[in-house]
């Protein structure tokens, strides 16, 4: 900590506390996750030892930047890059709810953090308003707090009790430990209602309560649900009255969301789990096409190789050259003026040595350089007249070259003519096979 500035507290919660510092170095503003306790508390210690080991995995321009982490007197800091608001921030400011538009960025880019999350078989589990970075400049969204996220692995049982409770999936609701990616998906159409009206989609003031206020909007619990409902001891006794008439999500946003938002809601808030829409099927909805997302949204981190950065679900890939044509005359390749000898851009595996095998020809057959000639003739195709350089390349031997039907003429000129190419000599094979080439076309290219 010495070389930041502590410049203020930006929030407090159960485990630690959030600074607003600036490094003395740079002048960069960052926040830091200063934990409370020291690092004997196993649950505490477990917990942030988790949320370093995500946060640095993910590289997301949607995800909130881990800069360091240090340890200082037994207790563990986490250096972020510094967002000035929340999504609470902006609720607080817009108590009638945000425009359409602007409902519609944020749900985008919570899309994104949330598909790249549940990519890499992370599931975040406390998606609230709290846990969303907002710049007000462009409305750019960064999913924070990683402290309840876990990975995905096969027949382990979860813990129930996370996420807020107005957030929290009926499974959550009912003790499952279970569940899976959709309890974030549930939580992204909390946050969606919410942003549309200001008002807590489901406001419950306990966990019955809750499940009481989500049937009211949805209908009654599935089958599934209820069997879980009647054996958790914690619902001994409890009753819910009559939802068969709920007021259904069209009621609820009559007037204040457009038609392909409202199907956007009604496939992420769905009671039975596995009918809920995935993060990557939310993305190819209707609602987003067309999308302009926030200019400041930073490109993937470069100094992570590409197998550990996949690119985002919803950026733009960059153009790949033009590939050449399959079939051409001759592969060429361009290559500066002042650097005749550059290595060139397509190049092939290790050369090997000829085997010695006779006069035949048959031993430089089995070399990786063969190889590769033969793929290029493959590329190249038939060689005119019936015949086919591929036929040269399927002989086991030098003499099959003579021997390939109808084009045997022409495949040996077009050979020798190639010999005289300094690009193929140096690209395709060592210098040793071009000679032997040379000679073997000599003795018995007359026709």
């Amino acid at each position: 900590m010495n070389k930041y500035d502590v410049l203020g507290v930006v929030g407090e919660g159960a485990y630690g506390v959030v600074l607003k510092c600036k490094n003395k170095d740079t002048n960069e503003v960052v926040a830091i996750k200063k934990f409370k306790e020291s690092e004997e508390d196993e649950v505490v210690r477990k917990t942030t030892l988790r949320e370093v080991k995500i946060l640095r995995i993910m590289r997301h321009e949607n995800i909130v930047q881990l800069k360091e982490a240090f340890r200082r007197k037994g207790k563990l800091y986490l250096v972020f890059e510094f967002v000035e608001k929340s999504m609470l921030d902006i609720l607080e400011a817009n108590p009638n709810g945000v425009d359409t538009e602007t409902v519609r960025v944020l749900t985008c880019q919570l899309a994104r953090a949330i598909e790249y999350c549940h990519r890499h078989e992370v599931i975040h589990r406390d998606i609230k308003p709290e846990n969303l970075l907002i710049n007000p400049a462009d409305n750019a969204l960064r999913l924070c707090d990683f402290g309840f996220a876990r990975t995905m692995s096969a027949d382990t049982p979860l813990t129930d009790y996370v996420a807020t409770r107005w957030y929290r999936a009926p499974e959550l609701l009912l003790g499952s430990t279970h569940y899976g990616k959709d309890v974030d998906i549930w939580a992204l159409g909390c946050i969606m209602g919410e942003l549309t009206d200001g008002q807590p989609l489901f406001a419950g003031e306990s966990e019955v309560d809750q499940l009481f206020v989500i049937q009211k909007v949805l209908g009654p619990l599935t089958p599934e649900h209820m069997e879980m409902f009647l054996r958790n001891p914690r619902f001994l006794g409890i009753q819910f009255p009559d939802v068969s008439r709920p007021e259904t999500l069209e009621k609820r946003y009559l007037r204040r969301m457009p038609k392909l938002q409202m199907q956007l809601l009604k496939g992420v808030l769905v009671m039975e789990p596995r009918r809920r829409l995935s993060a990557r099927d939310m993305l190819r909805m209707s609602w987003f096409e067309g999308i302009k997302l926030p200019r400041s949204l930073r490109p993937p981190s470069q100094t992570h190789s590409r197998s550990m950065r996949p690119e985002s679900s919803g950026s733009v890939a960059t153009p790949q050259a033009e590939r050449p044509p399959v079939r051409q005359a001759v592969p060429t390749m361009q290559q500066p003026a002042e650097a005749p000898s550059m290595t060139p851009s397509w190049h092939f595996e290790q050369q090997m040595p000829m085997e010695q095998q006779g006069d035949s020809g048959a031993g430089f057959a089995s070399g990786r350089a063969f190889t590769a000639g033969r793929n290029v003739l493959e590329q190249l195709g038939d060689g005119g007249g019936g015949g086919s350089g591929a036929g040269f390349a399927r002989d086991g031997g030098g003499a099959g070259f003579a021997r390939d039907s109808g084009g045997a003429g022409f495949a040996r000129r077009w050979w020798r003519s190639q010999l005289c190419q300094r690009r193929w000599r140096s690209q395709l094979c060592p210098r040793w096979w071009w000679s032997w080439l040379l000679q073997w076309a000599q003795l018995h290219g007359r026709s």
